[in-house]
């Protein structure tokens, strides 16, 4: 059986990355209505894989065909496009990350898809990639103690890659250029390095709840010109950094996870995004400096996250409300205490952890009156796994 994959949201992410993935699903899914907000890319996302287009959603949620809803509109616009179509009767959600913006909004998703019986999978693609999988296996075989976790994301313009991936651009969307950034404003910067965090590292802070689910303390936070942020979170074995910078101009991206444990570096580099070129690489260097490269996987973290959510609708997987709730208090905490951080001058960030036997942890639980320092607290460590 083919479920029917109607789209909100027609952007080149939809275009060059959920259009063609759908079409590679092996017969799972097919695409049947993608929707706009009036800009008329939907038509031509529409056209070019015989599904149908309309604008707004009220044609896209009466349609007959459509079994899945995936929500690809813009990240302020997630949570009100799921609870549309939850009311619409839809039971079959994918979400395009971030799952919301506000630790609020994301706890009421996943309340609101538990309460329906909604299945819901986020698109944190490396999550879901092969490669991951194989990583966290090797891991598992050997001392897992992990000592430190680097994650550097260099991006060049996406335009690169949706010109690959599409050959013909879409339609340009209305509206002006936007003004130049301004660094040394500490709201503007903060604005800036939470935006990054919620819509970049949102990919990688997942993989960092399992590594280390306990580094939950901000230890510095700044932005890099011209866009980009360096972020450190500490537990009391171990440090995680994430190096983040998006460059006018230069070379490929660079996407990579190094994991350094007692006795073995581990380093998955991811493809750039939009690129369909199977799963992430990894290398392995031990104690003796024998490195060992794993085949890569031909399918991709695009391909696997769909591939959940059809496990998901076959039975062959249980939902895990718990775990998409986790991450997502996890990435949204992160990034409201690295934009205080950087706001406050630099202070870094401490957590008190509540009671783990109340449940998986929320925004809405924590406790900041009880905080040692003006910091910003971050949620209490939730047991680790994936968000299916």
């Amino acid at each position: 059986m083919a479920w029917g994959v109607g789209i909100i949201g027609a952007g080149p992410g939809v275009a060059a990355l959920h259009a063609p993935t759908l079409a590679r699903t092996a017969g799972d899914f097919r695409l049947v209505h993608v929707s706009d907000a009036g800009s008329g890319r939907a038509a031509a996302i529409a056209e070019r894989f015989g599904a149908r287009s309309s604008s707004g959603l009220d044609a896209l949620l009466a349609d007959p065909d459509v079994d899945v809803v995936a929500i690809c509109s813009p990240p302020a616009q997630h949570a009100a496009h799921v609870r549309a179509s939850l009311a619409a009767g839809r039971r079959a959600l994918f979400c395009e990350k971030p799952l919301a913006t506000s630790p609020d909004e994301a706890e009421q998703i996943v309340a609101a898809c538990a309460a329906a019986g909604a299945l819901l999978v986020v698109g944190t693609n490396h999550l879901f990639d092969p490669a991951w999988v194989r990583a966290t296996h090797h891991l598992d075989a050997i001392d897992r103690r992990i000592a430190a976790v680097a994650v550097t994301l260099c991006l060049s313009p996406n335009d690169r890659y949706h010109a690959l991936v599409m050959g013909e651009p879409l339609p340009a969307p209305p509206g002006s250029a936007r003004p130049p950034l301004d660094l040394s404003d500490p709201a503007q910067s903060a604005a800036i390095v939470r935006q990054l965090i919620v819509g970049l590292a949102v990919h990688d802070l997942p993989l960092v709840r399992d590594l280390v689910p306990d580094a939950t303390e901000v230890a510095w936070a700044r932005p890099i010109a011209p866009i980009g942020f360096d972020l450190g979170l500490r537990s009391a074995d171990a440090v995680v950094r994430f190096t983040v910078v998006m460059v006018p101009e230069g070379a490929d991206s660079l996407w990579r996870v190094s994991i350094t444990t007692a006795g073995d570096r581990i380093d998955v580099d991811f493809p750039p995004p939009f690129v369909h070129a199977g799963s992430a690489r990894i290398a392995v260097r031990d104690a003796r400096g024998v490195e060992t490269v794993y085949p890569l996987d031909r399918r991709d973290g695009y391909d696997a996250e769909w591939g959940a959510l059809a496990a998901l609708l076959r039975g062959d997987t249980a939902m895990e409300y718990d775990e998409l709730r986790a991450d997502a208090a996890f990435v949204l905490a992160v990034a409201d205490a690295a934009s205080a951080v950087i706001r406050g001058g630099g202070a870094p960030g401490s957590v008190v952890a509540p009671d783990p036997s109340t449940g998986p942890s929320t925004a809405s639980s924590l406790d900041q009156s009880t905080a040692p320092s003006a910091g910003p607290t971050l949620p209490a460590p939730a047991p680790a796994g994936s968000a299916t």
